[in-house]
């Protein structure tokens, strides 16, 4: 019988918050090596929190969070982008006044690796390679998308965080996403998705969790989830028919 793969990510009992505010109650989930790992919720259930927190760009308060083996808990966001991990964030979060090229050179130099192994994200996205020169703030929401996706991929990272992919997107632009995401798992990368367009996140994840004010209400499959009474009252605005 062959050895049970380890996680890449093993998050557990993770307790992070604002101030006085708990955001997130003990959270615990696995994303497993090669695999997406869809996570559906509402606004303010605490879904950035929680990416945030993985990418220690935020405090743990209780819990642990362990990467590639290693527990990160308290290490600082450098230390696990060196380690293979990397958030695309929510809003992108471009270096607006810089470049498509200067963008993507910064991403690289936190690697010490020169401009010019930007070269493989051109061939992948040439939108991007049409508009190197272009200053990023004034590319469309989708070209900013995909300029953030690519200022991760560059660092050819064990596992992607992506935070609301989809967001402000048209249906179009949404489907070319979810295209590149899946082209991203195929290639071998472990993703974990928070996307609020629950049906495009379930249609392509091996494992899913429902995030409720702070808590892991429902895990399953995506398929699973995606056929639940209750996930699909409050995400998919339909029933699924009765056998």
């Amino acid at each position: 019988m062959e050895p049970r793969a380890e996680p890449i990510l093993a998050i557990d009992g993770l307790v992070v918050g604002y101030g006085p505010i708990e955001v997130l109650h003990g959270v615990s989930l696995r994303l497993m090596p090669h695999e997406l790992t869809a996570i559906v919720g509402a606004n303010g259930a605490g879904k950035t929190t929680l990416m945030l927190a993985i990418a220690r760009l935020l405090r743990v308060r209780r819990g642990t969070i362990r990467f590639a083996g290693q527990d990160v808990t308290n290490a600082p966001s450098q230390a696990v982008v060196r380690a293979g991990l990397a958030l695309v964030p929510e809003g992108r979060r471009m270096l607006a006044t810089m470049t498509v090229a200067e963008n993507l050179a910064v991403a690289l130099a936190g690697r010490g690796e020169p401009a010019d192994a930007a070269v493989p994200m051109y061939e992948r996205f040439p939108i991007l390679a049409e508009r190197r020169n272009v200053s990023a703030g004034s590319l469309s929401g989708g070209e900013q998308q995909m300029l953030a996706m690519a200022r991760a991929l560059v660092q050819r990272p064990k596992a992607l965080l992506l935070d609301e992919p989809s967001m402000g997107l048209s249906p179009k632009l949404v489907a070319t996403i979810f295209e590149i995401i899946a082209a991203e798992r195929a290639r071998g990368t472990a993703i974990l998705l928070v996307e609020q367009n629950a049906r495009a996140a379930l249609a392509i994840a091996d494992s899913a969790h429902v995030l409720e004010r702070g808590r892991i209400t429902l895990s399953g499959t995506g398929t699973e989830l995606a056929g639940h009474n209750d996930v699909v009252a409050a995400y998919l605005g339909r029933r699924p028919a009765s056998s």
